[in-house]
C-alpha cells in the first residue's frame, strides 16, 4: 500500500512527464497532477483509472488552463486509507477536502464514469463555484437500467468479489475496451493493483451502483442547482453502458442548451481513444467562459 507521498510504481514519463502533488488528510495521500495556469479545470476518473487516463487532455490543453486531474484514495499513486470504504460518496468527501486545501473560488469539472456523480455531488454543494461542466459518458442519477443493474449485481456479488480480487479482473479487460496499443501504457493500469486488497476499490465502484442508489438520488434531486451553468457533453456512441440517445436526453433535460459531441468511433474510456475531442470540449467551455 502506499502511505506515504511517493509513486509506488513507474510510468512512461514520456507519457506522463508530470510533476506529482500530494494532499494529507487524516495521515493518507491524495495523489494529483497540477499543471498550468488560469482556470483550475478538475478531471475527474472512474473505474479502474486515475490521473494518467488524462495525460494526453492535460497535454493538449498545455498554456489553456490550469489542469488538476487527480487520483481517488486507493487508485493510481493515492494511498489506502486504513478502513475506507471505497465509496464514490468516500471519494467525493476527498475530492471536496483537495477543493478546500487549493483554495479554489472558481472551477471547472471534467467528469466520465463514476467521475460523474462524484463531481456534480460537489457541484451541487457549490454552485456558486462552478464554472461549468464537460460531461462525458457518465451518470448522476440511480441507475435504472436493466444491463447496469445486472452488471452490479454479478460484479459487485461474491463472484464479482472473489475475480476482482483474485485476478484483477475489472481491470485486465480494459485494454480491449480502450483502444490502449501500448503494453507499457496497458501496465500503468495494472500496476496500481498489484495485491487483492489493493483491488478493493475497483470492486466496491461496480456494487455501489446499486448500493449507492440514496446518494445518487440526492445528487439528481439537486441537479436543478447547475442548470444555468454552461455545460459540453462529449460522448462516445460505441460506450455499451452509456452511448445511446437515450443517456444524451436525460443529461438534456438538466442542460438543455449543452451542445453534444458524439464520437463514432470511440468507447467508454474516450480519454484513451479520443483525447483531442474530450480537449476541444474543454476549449470550447473556456471560450464560453471568456465571451
Amino acid at each position: 500500500m502506499n502511505d506515504s507521498p511517493k509513486r509506488s510504481f513507474s510510468v512512461n514519463l514520456s507519457e506522463y512527464p508530470f510533476e506529482s502533488h500530494w494532499f494529507g488528510r487524516n495521515g493518507s495521500y491524495m495523489h494529483y497532477l497540477d499543471e498550468g495556469e488560469g482556470l483550475p479545470v478538475i478531471m475527474l476518473h472512474g473505474n479502474p483509472t486515475w490521473s494518467f487516463l488524462y495525460r494526453k487532455v492535460v497535454k493538449q490543453l498545455d498554456g489553456v488552463c490550469r489542469s488538476i486531474a487527480l487520483d481517488y484514495p486507493g487508485f493510481g499513486f493515492s494511498s489506502h486509507p486504513p478502513s475506507y470504504g471505497y465509496t464514490p460518496k468516500e471519494h467525493a468527501e476527498w475530492v471536496d477536502a483537495l477543493i478546500d486545501h487549493l483554495a479554489l473560488e472558481r472551477f471547472a469539472l471534467v467528469v466520465q464514469d463514476w467521475g460523474g456523480p462524484i463531481g456534480l455531488s460537489i457541484a451541487v454543494n457549490r454552485p456558486d463555484q462552478v464554472a461549468g461542466l464537460v460531461i462525458c459518458n457518465t451518470f448522476g442519477w440511480p441507475m435504472d437500467e436493466a444491463l447496469l443493474r445486472i452488471f452490479s449485481a454479478v460484479l459487485g456479488g461474491s463472484i464479482g468479489k472473489y475475480l476482482i480480487l483474485r485476478y484483477n479482473f475489472f481491470v485486465k479487460p480494459l485494454a480491449a475496451f480502450s483502444g490502449l496499443n501500448s503494453s507499457e501504457d496497458f501496465r500503468a493500469y495494472i500496476d496500481p493493483f498489484p495485491t487483492p486488497p489493493s483491488r478493493m476499490g475497483t470492486y466496491v465502484f461496480p456494487r455501489e451502483i446499486v448500493g449507492s442508489a440514496d446518494w445518487l438520488a440526492s445528487i439528481e434531486s439537486k441537479l436543478h442547482l447547475l442548470v444555468d451553468k454552461p455545460a459540453e457533453l462529449v460522448w462516445a456512441m460505441k460506450d455499451l453502458a452509456f452511448g445511446n440517445e437515450k443517456t444524451i436526453a436525460r443529461w438534456h433535460s438538466y442542460f438543455p442548451d449543452a451542445p453534444v459531441d458524439r464520437i463514432s468511433d470511440a468507447g467508454h474510456y474516450l480519454q484513451e481513444e479520443s483525447p483531442d475531442r474530450v480537449a476541444a470540449g474543454i476549449r470550447r467551455l473556456l471560450d464560453r467562459q471568456a465571451a
